[in-house]
């Protein structure tokens, strides 16, 4: 399948697929968007605790990154999985410019880790912040009662609607502790309902910049 790397919005890059007529983050700004829906309206609600933290779909390393980061700023220990079936290219890693747009040039080497960090293995990053990348697909994910929060960052719905169904959501219910919560960018009744049936609370929130909403749920 074609992939290509894009210039959005807010100047950082993205892989697009023109096949599939879906890209890896939203054209209008992909840092703008992954800060706005994962850190400011998830992690930020979290931050009195350590938290462990399963993201569905590792992708480009962003997501994972700037949580990174507001773990350096607020000194918060998070545990971090990140879940993906089709990693990224070595080759397209070098092509994302995330750590110059986020002038964290100091990190450049925790990015590189990141990516370079081996697959089903804990890797310390530092001493508040490690990753563990588990290469499978979503439907096999079997955890129950490990994570705070879910980064649900799967491609659109138009693209791969069977990674938006009861089915998916009822195994990141099970997979969430008491009082935690699933944050997502997206926003359709269909995926609201599966949630709902799934046992989540749900909510939306005004969305990131080109999206009116977005969706949260809580796991009471």
């Amino acid at each position: 399948m074609k992939r290509e790397i894009i210039q959005t919005l807010d100047g950082s890059v993205t892989i697009h697929l023109p096949d599939m007529k879906e890209s890896y983050h939203s054209k209008f700004g992909a840092i703008q968007e992954a800060y706005h829906v994962f850190i400011q309206n998830g992690l930020t609600l979290l931050q009195d605790r350590p938290v462990s933290v399963l993201e569905i779909g590792f992708g480009t390393g962003l997501n994972a990154f700037i949580t990174f980061l507001e773990s350096v700023k607020t000194g918060q220990k998070i545990k971090y999985t990140g879940v993906e079936a089709y990693p990224v290219e070595a080759e397209e890693v070098k092509l994302l410019n995330y750590v110059e747009q986020l002038e964290a040039q100091q990190y450049s080497s925790v990015f590189e880790a990141m990516h370079d960090a081996e697959w089903e293995k804990q890797v310390e990053i530092n001493d508040k912040f490690t990753l563990l990348k588990r290469k499978q697909f979503f439907s096999e994910i079997e955890d129950v009662e490990l994570y705070d929060i879910v980064y649900f960052d799967a491609f659109g719905f138009h693209a791969q609607p069977e990674l938006w169904t009861t089915e998916i959501f009822s195994k990141m219910y099970k997979a969430l502790k008491p009082n935690s919560v699933l944050i997502t960018y997206a926003c359709r009744t269909s995926i609201k309902k599966a949630m709902q049936e799934a046992g989540f609370t749900t909510e939306k929130l005004p969305g990131p910049p080109g999206k009116r909403e977005m969706l949260r749920a809580f796991k009471y």
